[in-house]
């Protein structure tokens, strides 16, 4: 285990400026190249508290830009549309890079990092994502993944596709039966 000091807010590990002990791994390729904690040593040490409130301040900053970013966005639903099976399981699967695309279309600038996506969504339907626009300040879009538009449109009001396709489904084999039944009593007269 090695020791960093934290320069932002790590989710599940710290707040800034905290000394925490982390595998050496994650230290080296998560937290240091992302600028998100620095080494403890003495002189890191003393740098950090020298600019302590610096960086405090530019912290706030940024978490308000986020929070102001987060009030205009709120609500906010982007539609993919995409091929799937009849039971609903698509062809593939929406990642963190096609919400964020999806967003940049919606007005929303992201980085697909900023994405929380826990496993890529592999079926039709409407999703919740995760959003971390800072670390501090983290927003939830959601996500219309549909066959067409039109089945978007349907899955934004709420109605249950499943059911419109079994009604379908069921009224076109109740045409195929009466076909068959007349085509049965024109044979039977011939």
């Amino acid at each position: 285990m090695i020791e960093v000091i934290l320069m932002q807010r790590v989710e599940k590990l710290g707040q800034m400026g905290e000394l925490v002990k982390v595998r050496p791994g994650y230290a080296r390729n998560f937290l240091l190249p992302g600028g998100k904690a620095i080494r403890a040593n003495k002189d890191n040490l003393a740098r950090f508290e020298r600019e302590r409130a610096q960086l405090e301040a530019q912290n706030l900053k940024r978490r308000g830009e986020a929070e102001r970013v987060a009030e205009r966005v709120h609500g906010l639903t982007v539609t993919l549309i995409r091929s799937a099976g009849e039971s609903g399981g698509l062809y593939g699967s929406v990642s963190g890079r096609d919400i964020a695309d999806a967003c940049k279309e919606s007005g929303l600038t992201l980085e697909r990092s900023q994405i929380l996506l826990e496993q890529p969504i592999k079926q039709l339907g409407l999703s919740q994502v995760r959003v971390a626009l800072h670390p501090e300040v983290v927003i939830e879009v959601g996500v219309n993944i549909a066959r067409s538009v039109e089945e978007a449109e349907k899955q934004a009001r709420g109605e249950d596709l499943r059911a419109a396709d079994q009604a379908e489904e069921e009224s076109l084999e109740a045409e195929l039966a009466a076909e068959l039944a007349e085509l049965g009593a024109a044979a039977d007269r011939d």
